[in-house]
């Protein structure tokens, strides 16, 4: 079974959010600020957490700033914020992918089940992919960069995955989320690009001019075929 930490300040939202988890058969701990989601995130060890933003003691940004240096855990934003920014800095920060208040149980499940399936480990054999300075273990969904470990979020490593799996194919932005997710969630194309920023700031030698993903004007995204 599935343990999900459902982190919000307001009480009819987590207790919603927690009976319909419930339902669908996964474990549920839930918190009520930032500082006691911590604190259960480290002893319950959940396999995916869902984040609202504005919470007290601890905001979700503080939360994913502290948590990231000690887990890659997905984490899911729950968020009622319309400006883009602040949805752009929780994905910089190292969220998965986020839900804008208020939203559907269905299509929350329905993110859950896709990041969770992205992070569960293969059955078949291991696969190692090697080009230039870049190292990706499939099985222990390990990242190292010229012999360097690279710490990468669950959607970083996929994404990661996706592109070095067909090197020189040139993938656009929606085709890029429906391998991620299995499906395409309106309004969400933009977390593409911040995870491809991201990716690029831990792996080339130098992200201002990157030698490994390269931009597509206009279509996408392609890791360099040498």
């Amino acid at each position: 079974m599935k343990t999900i930490l459902v982190a919000d300040d307001k009480a009819n939202i987590r207790n919603l959010v927690r009976d319909y988890l419930e339902a669908e058969g996964f474990r549920v701990v839930i918190a009520a600020d930032g500082r006691e989601a911590l604190y259960a995130a480290r002893q319950e060890k959940p396999d995916l957490i869902l984040l609202d933003i504005m919470m007290p003691e601890m905001s979700g940004y503080d939360f994913i700033k502290a948590y990231r240096k000690e887990s890659a855990t997905p984490i899911i934003l729950l968020t009622a914020k319309l400006d883009e920014t602040d949805k752009v800095l929780g994905l910089e920060l190292g969220a998965d992918d986020y839900v804008t208040k208020p939203f559907g149980m269905k299509e929350l499940v329905a993110r859950i089940n896709a990041v969770l399936r992205r992070v569960e480990r293969p059955a078949a054999a291991p696969e190692i992919l090697s080009i230039g300075g870049i190292h990706l273990d499939v099985e222990s969904r390990a990242v190292k960069s010229f012999g360097r470990p690279v710490s990468l979020t669950p959607s970083e490593f996929d994404l990661l995955h996706v592109l070095m799996s067909a090197p020189g194919k040139v993938f656009s932005r929606s085709e890029l989320l429906l391998k991620l997710q299995g499906t395409t969630f309106e309004g969400v194309e933009r977390t593409i690009d911040v995870h491809i920023r991201n990716l690029r700031t831990k792996i080339e030698p130098n992200p201002s001019e990157p030698i490994y993903i390269e931009t597509v004007f206009g279509v996408g995204y392609k890791f360099h075929c040498e």
